[in-house]
């Protein structure tokens, strides 16, 4: 996985362009957002480098847990030494959580689209976690805000149309995975109830988008 890498790009089998999930979260307000540039602003920090170098670091903490659960050996080339010490820093909180679980994946980086719906979306993490299946979501940063729920639920929607229930999720996880200390580790499970209503959330979102997109075209 290169820092560099292009957004990825979903469509049918029919070749019919699709929405990607986080294109559709686009469309929430985010207010902290608009916090965090402005306190970064007033300490003269730029906030587009500095977002740079975190999602830098993020990107290669995230492919570190997906090539350990593959098997493969992440590649860091493209990568400044503190970007790789602030990986490595999240990989071994990783590790911490796995130590003494029995880890089974069954799908990584799975890229998927819903045919009806015309939404895609690549979820980090399907398999058991101490024979339970699981889908997991993995987060770098200072804590975990509710469009990621609602993302994890979109990912479950797209899971559930394209496996056809041969193995139903049981459990919906995020993972925050900081990238020092002073950003600490956590693990927020949702129940199916929960993961519902962020559904319901998103598909309203999802009617929202190809109705703007409608309005572009007239």
């Amino acid at each position: 996985m290169s820092k560099t890498k292009t957004h990825q790009s979903y469509k049918t089998k029919n070749g019919i362009k699709c929405v990607g999930v986080t294109t559709v979260l686009s469309l929430l307000n985010k207010p902290a957002l608009l916090y965090w540039a402005w306190d970064l602003g007033c300490k003269g920090i730029d906030y587009r480098k500095f977002a740079d170098d975190k999602a830098a670091q993020g990107t290669l903490a995230h492919d570190m847990i997906l090539c350990h659960l593959s098997g493969t050996q992440a590649d860091t080339s493209d990568y400044s030494k503190n970007q790789i010490d602030a990986a490595e820093n999240s990989f071994l909180s990783y590790l911490e959580w796995e130590k003494g679980k029995v880890i089974k994946p069954i799908m990584l980086e799975a890229q998927m689209v819903h045919e009806e719906l015309h939404y895609g979306g690549t979820f980090d993490f399907f398999g058991e976690v101490d024979g339970v299946p699981t889908l997991i979501d993995f987060k770098t940063g200072k804590a975990i805000y509710e469009e990621m729920a609602i993302q994890l639920a979109a990912y479950s929607r797209l899971y559930d149309a394209y496996i056809n229930y041969d193995k139903v999720i049981d459990k919906h996880l995020i993972l925050r995975i900081g990238r020092d200390e002073s950003e600490g580790f956590e693990v927020k499970e949702y129940s199916r109830e929960y993961i519902e209503t962020c559904w319901e959330l998103f598909n309203h979102l999802l009617q929202v988008y190809w109705l703007k997109n409608k309005i572009k075209k007239k």
